[in-house]
C-alpha cells in the first residue's frame, strides 16, 4: 500500500489550486493520505477517496448529471476508489456505469479536488456513518445526442443539464457549490 500512497500523494501534490478553498481541500487530502494506510478503501470510516467525472458536451454548454438516490438530487457521476489506485480509471468506469456513455478524456490531470461531507445513510441494508469524500474530478466530454442509461439501484435518472438552466434544477444540496465551482473552472478554460 505504501507505493500506492506515494503515487496518489504525487498526483494530489501536483494539482494547482485555483483559489483558497481548493488549497485548503488539497491540504486536507494530503493530511488524510499521510495519516492513514487504508485511504483507498471504505474500511477507513473517516473518509473515502472517490473519483468523479465532470462530463460536458462538445460545445461545453451542458453537463451530464445523475439523480443520486442517496444525495436526493442531480450531481456528477462518480464513485469510490475501492482499492483502485488509478483514479482516472475509476472516474471513467463510474461514468460508463452510471450514464451508459463512453466518454473522451479532455485532460488526464485532475480538474478539481474537493472534500465533501456525506451524511449517515443506509446502503444495501446497512447503515453507513457520516464521513468525508476526498473527491478527485476529471474533465471529460461526451456526445449529448447519444442514448443514456442509468443504474436503477443507485439513481433515478440521468440527463444533460444546460449550464444556463442549472439554477432551475434540484441539484443535491451538498453538491451545488461543487457544481458551481466545476462550471466556473470550465469557463476559465474557454
Amino acid at each position: 500500500m505504501r507505493a500506492t500512497k506515494v503515487s496518489i500523494r504525487k498526483k494530489i501534490e501536483s494539482y494547482v489550486p485555483r483559489d483558497a478553498r481548493e488549497e485548503k481541500d488539497k491540504q486536507q487530502i494530503l493530511r488524510f493520505i499521510d495519516s492513514f494506510d487504508d485511504v483507498l478503501t471504505r474500511d477507513n470510516t473517516l473518509g473515502h477517496f472517490t473519483a468523479s467525472s465532470f462530463i460536458v458536451n462538445k460545445d461545453r454548454t451542458k453537463m451530464l448529471a445523475v439523480y443520486h438516490t442517496i444525495g436526493d438530487g442531480w450531481a456528477h457521476p462518480g464513485g469510490h476508489a475501492d482499492g483502485e489506485k488509478d483514479l482516472l480509471s475509476v472516474a471513467m468506469r463510474e461514468a460508463k456505469e452510471e450514464t451508459g456513455l463512453v466518454t473522451s478524456i479532455i485532460d488526464k490531470k485532475p480538474f478539481l479536488l474537493t472534500v465533501n461531507p456525506v451524511a449517515g445513510h443506509v446502503k444495501n441494508g446497512k447503515y453507513v456513518s457520516s464521513h468525508l469524500h476526498f473527491d478527485v474530478f476529471y474533465l471529460m466530454e461526451a456526445d449529448d445526442k447519444a442514448p443514456l442509461a442509468f443504474r436503477k439501484d443507485e439513481s433515478k435518472g440521468v440527463k444533460w443539464i444546460p449550464f444556463n438552466e442549472i439554477d432551475n434544477e434540484s441539484i443535491a444540496n451538498s453538491m451545488r457549490p461543487v457544481i458551481d465551482k466545476l462550471i466556473d473552472s470550465l469557463r476559465v478554460l474557454k
